[in-house]
């Protein structure tokens, strides 16, 4: 099958960015900038403007549209790249008045992936977010769409080459769902058997370019991928570390967030977001130089409300201080709590500092909590007798055990997604209590246990 999706390296490209109702931001340009040239693309050329709306016909003007055909064969461009989201027919209309493939932001985007995916999972993700993208603009560049099979010993049904692509590509979706399904099984596997030890887990996540990875390589050592690049990291990496204090946690990398994330790839991306919406505490890593800075917070936030993590506890990262030649330090908020640490990955500024605030806030405040385990579970009530945790213990009638805990609430909400383990009692008002998305067992009435 034909690819239409993916501009070759080097190709010369002319941008556009367009201003709805305000005027084109600088920085959401210099931004698309960035975008072209990670995907190799070198900008030759940019053609701005403002509109109230989107036109119907090719989104910008029609004047608008023929100074882009002009831009294109003046600098010899062989592609143009829209940062907006385009419909099916806008693409195609461009495309023929420029008469040079145009890409969206969406299809970009997807290319970017396309070339930053490593593993075999990552790999199936983008080729089936690409298909999906794809599947509403088969019409073209191809010209023999319409053209019916026919001729001598080639009479059929009268199916038209389109309908044969989709039902190709069809076919190729469900052939990718169903191996992604399988991979998804496994890493759930893998990740309820970690979940039998209750061990915290860190998920490192924030706005491209960061800095995420550089922390991730910089703290843990874990040979993570770092450039100066929009989405270098795409395949989740997951590692252990030990906390000043002797606390063990599983600290996973994540991929960048950014401006309009498109949907489809918040949703293919599953394997490397799940990290954080199953993490126990969220590192928000920031760019502290960035101007832009509270915005891209309010950005990552978004996404995170998206996949259902936007209720995890957070430490602030500000990363990058070395360029505001600024100190580290840790800000704590009007409970004392840590709540920002400033750091510089790069030269392994202020790391302690950093170590010593995930301490504090996996093991600052313990609460009780009564709980279920089941036979099966044994392995979960030895590591906790381990930990000095138990503070009662009471046999049932079906074999299972009751226990009194003491623990703080990120290893209570850890503890709660252990398999063969039910939460009876949670602590009143504390951020694991039973209806929020933390626990995943089911509360069951009881009498209540003294605390």
């Amino acid at each position: 099958m034909k690819s239409f999706e993916r501009p070759r390296t080097g190709e010369r490209a002319v941008l556009v960015r367009l201003g709805l109702g305000t005027p084109v931001d600088s920085e959401d340009l210099q931004e698309f900038r960035a975008l072209a040239t990670s995907a190799g693309a070198i900008p030759v050329a940019t053609v701005t403007g403002r509109r109230d709306r989107p036109d119907p016909r090719y989104f910008m003007g029609s004047g608008k549209a023929e100074e882009l055909r002009a831009a294109a064969e003046v600098h010899e461009a062989e592609v143009v790249l829209v940062d907006h989201a385009l419909s099916p027919s806008q693409e195609r209309n461009l495309e023929k008045l420029v008469g040079r493939r145009v890409l969206d932001r969406n299809g970009l985007i997807l290319d970017i992936f396309a070339q930053r995916a490593r593993s075999f999972e990552g790999k199936l993700q983008v080729e089936l977010a690409q298909l999906k993208h794809i599947s509403t603009r088969l019409v073209r560049g191809w010209t023999h769409l319409e053209r019916q099979k026919g001729g001598i010993g080639m009479r059929g049904p009268g199916e038209t080459q389109l309908e044969t692509d989709r039902r190709l590509i069809g076919q190729r979706v469900k052939v990718l769902t169903k191996r992604l399904e399988k991979i998804t099984r496994q890493r759930d596997t893998g990740r309820q058997a970690r979940a039998e030890i209750p061990v915290p887990s860190l998920a490192l996540v924030g706005y491209t370019n960061a800095g995420k990875s550089t922390l991730f390589r910089s703290w843990t050592g874990a040979d993570a991928y770092v450039a100066d690049q929009l989405f270098a990291t795409l395949d989740p990496t997951v590692r252990r570390i030990t906390l000043p204090g002797g606390t063990l946690v599983v600290a996973a990398d994540t991929v960048g967030f950014i401006r309009e994330l498109p949907h489809e790839l918040v949703a293919a991306f599953q394997s490397t977001l799940t990290e954080a919406r199953e993490a126990t505490l969220l590192l928000h890593v920031i760019d502290a130089s960035d101007a832009r800075r509270d915005e891209h917070i309010a950005q990552v936030d978004a996404v995170l409300a998206q996949i259902g993590a936007e209720r995890i506890p957070q430490i602030l990262v500000y990363n990058k201080i070395d360029r505001l030649e600024a100190q580290p330090r840790i800000d704590r908020n009007a409970n004392g709590q840590a709540g920002a640490v400033w750091i510089s990955a790069e030269r392994r500024l202020g790391l302690d500092l950093l170590a010593d605030a995930v301490a504090e806030r996996l093991t600052r405040f313990a609460r009780k909590a009564r709980i279920r385990i089941q036979p099966s579970a044994g392995a979960v009530r030895s590591r906790l007798y381990a930990a000095k945790a138990v503070r009662e213990e009471k046999a049932a009638d079906d074999g299972s055990i009751e226990l009194v805990v003491e623990l703080p609430d990120v290893e209570l909400i850890a503890l709660a997604r252990a398999p063969g383990v039910q939460i009876l009692q949670a602590p009143e008002d504390a951020p694991c209590a039973p209806g929020t998305p933390y626990l995943q067992s089911t509360p069951v009435s009881g009498p209540k246990h003294a605390s």
